[in-house]
């Protein structure tokens, strides 16, 4: 893996090459996406089987097949080992707590001339929940998208989830239970995105789509954005860690090492004042990606996308780190709340040597869909508001009116909007 320290002569060249790590090359799936799109909005379900039945392997006989049987998820669910059955209801009363801290409110401003001014806000009304089910299947991503939507007050929750040879993830069916969804369709891919976007006879058209994906399904909801609303378009899953000598470096190399093992494409980055601590922990990744059951898929993440670099200071690594801006941070120091202030990118942030990232993956509270690849310096994460939005309240009392009339009047003079400025005249005195 790389290790460098920012005194190298060739450091600006190959922390650049990190900033460009989730650059991913939609050009070469976009003309894929779009015929895929195309198709599913001349032909509707017609289209949809024909995907499923070559991506995923096998042949619905009609719209019916797709949804699955509320009885099926709650048999999955009752199959449950009680104590997983108890750790993902802790986890989804811990979710739901936090996401309900978030729920923005309506409100109302009155001034004395009797103008009233407010906000009004209020849940969509479909939302469409994208849950990843080829190489893997993650009950926790449809909490984390499924709870926020429900908090928000969003009445029809659509989820779609691939089912390659039609064989649904039961922990996934037993997750739905849990979470009281009734509408899941077996389809995935940007098949799903599109069906969702802009409706079929089985799939109903939603208002934002939400949830992770490969590069099609990221280039899907790029595509339909717009016509739906979309809650960020994602790359693949990163961690940055900062950590000073206090950091035990066992500890660190596993939690590079737990996002290196979801993808080959994964970014695992450790930037640190100590060279010692450095060494420490490139030697531990190495010990422990020879015990990962995924050490193929976390080898080539680290040995291609992942680093280690050594700054001269603390300051130096956190201004590094805010240039990465990276999914997950870990802030492994001695005192990591001082360096929080400082800290001014980061789609979620992991304080203290006792909050590994895949805590904030399960039962923390937060959503762990985050913004990938740089865009926490402008995305956050999903959260409640991605199913609500806004309504301005505006009421002018006859007083109200005759006070600043004429100033808006005059203004919509000089852009020569001649209708605007008699709209308000003739309510003049």
């Amino acid at each position: 893996m790389t290790l460098i320290q920012t005194n190298e002569s060739n450091f600006k060249s190959v922390f650049n090459e990190l900033l460009e790590r989730s650059k991913m090359d939609m050009e070469h799936v976009s003309t894929v996406v779009k015929n895929l799109i195309d198709e599913i909005r001349a032909d509707g379900d017609a289209a949809l089987m024909r995907h499923i039945e070559k991506f995923d392997r096998w042949s619905p006989n009609g719209g019916e097949a797709l949804k699955i049987d509320e009885k099926d998820m709650k048999r999955a669910y009752e199959a449950l080992d009680p104590t997983l059955k108890a750790s993902l209801h802790m986890a989804y009363d811990r979710i739901r707590s936090y996401h309900e801290k978030q729920l923005p409110k309506s409100w109302f401003d009155t001034e004395a001339n009797g103008t009233i001014l407010g906000q009004k806000v209020t849940p969509v009304d479909r939302a469409g929940l994208y849950i990843p089910g080829g190489k893997a299947a993650y009950p926790s991503s449809l909490l984390m998208n499924v709870i926020p939507a429900q908090v928000a007050g969003v009445e029809q929750i659509v989820v779609t989830t691939p089912t390659p040879n039609n064989e649904p993830n039961e922990l996934l069916l037993a997750a739905c239970h849990l979470c009281g969804v009734t509408e899941v369709f077996k389809i995935g891919g940007a098949s799903a995105i599109a069906a969702m976007a802009y409706g079929t006879a089985t799939i109903p058209k939603v208002d934002v789509i939400t949830g992770p994906g490969n590069i099609f399904v990221a280039t899907a909801k790029k595509m339909v954005f717009g016509e739906v609303n979309i809650d960020m378009v994602a790359g693949p899953s990163e961690i940055g860690v900062l950590a000073d000598n206090s950091a035990n470096p066992e500890h660190i190399a596993i939690d590079l090492l737990s996002q290196a093992e979801h993808d080959e494409m994964a970014s695992s980055i450790l930037i640190t004042p100590s060279a010692t601590f450095a060494d420490a922990c490139a030697e531990q990744i190495e010990i422990w990606l020879k015990k990962l059951p995924r050490e193929t898929i976390a080898r080539r993440s680290i040995e291609e996308r992942a680093a280690i670099i050594v700054t001269a200071t603390m300051e130096e690594a956190v201004e590094l780190m805010n240039e990465i801006a990276p999914e997950h941070l870990e802030v492994a120091t001695d005192n990591p709340f001082a360096l929080l202030p400082s800290i001014k990118h980061a789609g979620a942030i992991f304080l203290g040597h006792f909050t590994p990232e895949a805590i904030g993956d399960y039962v923390a509270g937060p959503n762990h869909t985050l913004p990938t690849g740089g865009t926490a310096k402008f995305y956050s994460p999903l959260g409640v508001e991605n199913f609500m939005k806004k309504s301005s309240i505006i009421s002018f009392s006859r007083v109200a009116i005759n006070e600043i009339g004429e100033a808006c009047a005059l203004i919509a003079d000089t852009e020569g909007l001649g209708a605007h400025a008699a709209s308000v005249r003739c309510r003049l005195n």
